[in-house]
């Protein structure tokens, strides 16, 4: 399929993020062999393969006639940054990679792969995935998954973030603020602010960032993804108060909400403000349980 054309100017400034993520990346070692885990994120034994042709949503073509997506990566959006992401991989059309699928095809029957430059030759090992996080053409995501299979992809995103570029260009949303979050209905979104409530209910966990009565987003988290941010140390009462950062598709019930399966999805930031976003004040004494915001 083909992306459409965009401005000169976009892409000249996309050619430079693509050679400088793929020089940045070319120095890093190369990720020791995952151990086994959950079985979306079991690795197949690496294969050698190529890209024969991309889509304008980076599904991939393998030249070995399967057909595959990145894996821990969500595409963006926004045209102009799929169309950037779309000729970062292009780029690799034809050349020799390591390609290591994970779990089993998707609805689409499609693989989900890492994959990397082969080193033969002298050649330097080049990460896909990691090229496209570190040039803000991706984010880092479990999509349709339980688990991010990558999680070092994550501090892959804290330059690009920092420097406001590509998928980063707009800021991190406040979690506060409600107008602003039901404008993104529908958009995959990262949000950031202080968490001032956790209610556990039976089936679900609620993560508020608004006092009641206040516009502003709930996080629902399902009890498995509960159970994994439990045994990773963050209880109830040690998020509450916190400034955190998630990710997801925001939905509209009576207020914004982020429904995610992935314990990732929520990233516990120190007590400094995260960039350009001014944290929720900090209310007194936490309230009794209380009826979710839906």
């Amino acid at each position: 399929m083909s992306t459409g054309p965009i401005g000169a100017r976009s892409s000249r400034g996309a050619r430079r993020m693509v050679s400088a993520a793929v020089l940045a990346v070319a120095a890093w070692p190369a990720l020791a062999a995952p151990a086994p885990g959950p079985a979306e994120c079991r690795t197949a034994p690496p294969t050698g393969d190529s890209i024969a042709s991309v889509g304008a949503r980076g599904e991939m073509r393998l030249s070995s006639g399967g057909k595959a997506v990145l894996g821990s990566v969500r595409w963006p959006d926004e045209p102009a940054m799929a169309a950037a992401a779309y000729r970062f991989l292009a780029e690799f059309r034809g050349r020799p990679l390591v390609v290591t699928a994970r779990g089993e095809p998707d609805r689409w029957g499609r693989r989900r792969i890492d994959a990397r430059l082969s080193g033969g030759d002298g050649a330097a090992e080049a990460d896909l995935a990691e090229g496209l996080v570190a040039a803000g053409l991706a984010f880092a995501e479990a999509d349709e998954g339980d688990v991010l299979c990558r999680p070092t992809l994550l501090s892959l995103e804290d330059a690009p973030r920092a420097a406001g570029t590509g998928v980063w260009a707009e800021p991190v949303a406040a979690a506060g603020d409600g107008p602003a979050l039901r404008g993104r209905a529908g958009r995959f979104t990262v949000v950031s602010g202080r968490l001032l409530h956790v209610g556990e209910r039976r089936a679900r966990i609620y993560l508020d960032f608004a006092r009641r009565g206040e516009d502003g987003l709930t996080v629902i988290v399902s009890k498995r993804t509960w159970r994994r941010l439990l045994e990773r140390g963050l209880t109830a009462a040690g998020l509450t108060g916190r400034t955190v950062r998630a990710r997801g598709i925001v939905e509209i019930r009576r207020g914004p909400t982020l429904d995610i399966a992935s314990a990732e999805a929520i990233q516990v930031l120190d007590d400094r403000d995260p960039a350009g976003v001014r944290a929720a004040p900090e209310g007194g004494e936490a309230e009794g349980e209380r009826a979710p915001r839906r």
